[in-house]
């Protein structure tokens, strides 16, 4: 067992953000030098909660099963009508999947819908259990939308797809990532609580820019202090120049709110008032950039 254990600064970054305490503890024991097989008995952990632990860490990139390969997608088998009567007719787990799909979505499938469904299980190879989480999440996050409407299976068929290409085919996988998921989310919800954004979703390009400094790890009283000096330089809410000051932060690796005011650059007073450097070559870039 190493007893000098170094973490790299991007692996405890991205463990950090992920809040997953079983996944944090699994990957400690494997930097370690331990062995996987011993894993669920030296660490107390179920058959279950290691699975969903290793799943976290695969998904974040710190753990690699070279057993275990995302499917290489090609172009998807066209499915007939016949296909699907053949399934309805002979396989018992199909016409259950597609009656419980059917209750999630409220609705009945027609025929070109179950010839998605059946490719799920056909070409991706998605159990019954996993295509029933699949639709779950899709149902909530079109909720969190706004939308009040359930997701068409054209909409669950591009998720279905995103999932594959990840290697998300399992129950433990497909459970992790949800959590991901759901916890960005959750982080999402108080940064736009900071930048006072109230009743509206975020444009894809403002939540490129959020996602953007949430994965570089700002603390969110980091971001504050940027959307207020965003907000006294600018007038309001200016997304390039917040980005700028943040982007510079991050270069620095000023990322709470004490590195913030211990190592950033004095104030230079100037035209526009008392200015950090940062707020200074935040306004030079905007201007350059038009």
């Amino acid at each position: 067992m190493n007893q000098n254990l170094t973490i790299p600064a991007d692996h405890l970054q991205k463990l950090l953000l992920a809040a997953n305490p079983d996944a944090a503890l699994l990957y400690l024991y494997l930097a370690a030098g331990n062995d996987m097989a011993l894993a669920d008995r030296q660490l107390h952990l179920t058959g279950s909660r290691l699975s969903c632990a290793t799943a976290a860490l695969r998904q974040l990139g710190l753990w690699q099963d070279d057993r275990r390969q995302p499917l290489p997608l090609g172009e998807a088998p066209r499915y007939t009508e016949e296909d699907v009567i053949r399934a309805v007719d002979k396989d018992d787990s199909f016409r259950s999947l597609y009656g419980e799909v059917q209750r999630q979505l409220g609705r009945n499938l027609n025929t070109e819908e179950l010839k998605i469904l059946l490719g799920f299980v056909r070409y991706l190879g998605l159990s019954g259990d996993v295509i029933s989480l699949l639709v779950c999440y899709c149902k909530e996050r079109a909720r969190q939308k706004g939308s009040s409407r359930n997701p068409s299976l054209r909409t669950i068929e591009k998720e279905a797809y995103a999932w594959a290409e990840q290697g998300i085919d399992t129950m433990e996988e497909a459970v992790a990532y949800i959590q991901n998921q759901n916890h960005r989310r959750s982080r999402l919800g108080r940064l736009m609580g900071i930048l006072q954004i109230r009743g509206r979703n975020l444009t894809p390009g403002e939540e490129r820019y959020a996602q953007q400094w949430l994965d570089w790890g700002f603390q969110e009283e980091a971001i504050a202090l940027a959307y207020e000096r965003t907000c006294l330089n600018t007038g309001s809410l200016n997304w390039a120049y917040m980005n700028k000051i943040l982007s510079r932060w991050q270069e620095a690796g000023l990322l709470t709110l004490e590195q913030i005011q211990t190592r950033d650059k004095k104030p230079v007073k100037g035209a526009t008032g008392q200015l950090g450097q940062a707020e200074l070559e935040a306004i030079q870039k905007v201007l350059q950039e038009g």
